[in-house]
């Protein structure tokens, strides 16, 4: 039998076809790439901050949850309060050079500091 429960769908719009099937917005996320493969920049941003400055790295390709544990292992190895999330790693602070020589440590090569 059908998984036809009118909770799962609250917020579609309505369809008379009884084969239709509904989209629930789950997207497959593309797998991780390997360390050496990984193109990541590292910048100094202050936009929309308050004035503070915080480090960011982007171009992480892959899934969230290895974002979200590269982003803990770097707050942790920088002594700093961050956050990961949509595909970019926010680290207080101006430690740009820092979060280099760890990624270079850890596997990482194709590093760019901006």
């Amino acid at each position: 039998m059908k998984n036809n429960d009118w909770k799962d769908r609250l917020g579609m719009v309505y369809s008379t076809n009884p084969d239709f099937n509904y989209n629930m917005g789950e997207e497959e996320e593309d797998e991780t790439l390997p360390k050496e493969k990984q193109s990541l920049r590292i910048s100094l941003d202050k936009k929309n901050r308050g004035g503070k400055t915080v480090t960011l790295i982007t171009g992480f390709r892959g899934k969230s949850e290895d974002l979200a544990t590269l982003g803990k292992y770097l707050k942790v190895k920088c002594g700093a309060g961050g956050s990961a999330k949509d595909g970019e790693i926010i680290i207080q602070g101006d430690v740009r050079q820092k979060v280099a020589d760890i990624l270079t440590k850890d596997g990482y090569s194709k590093i760019k500091i901006i």
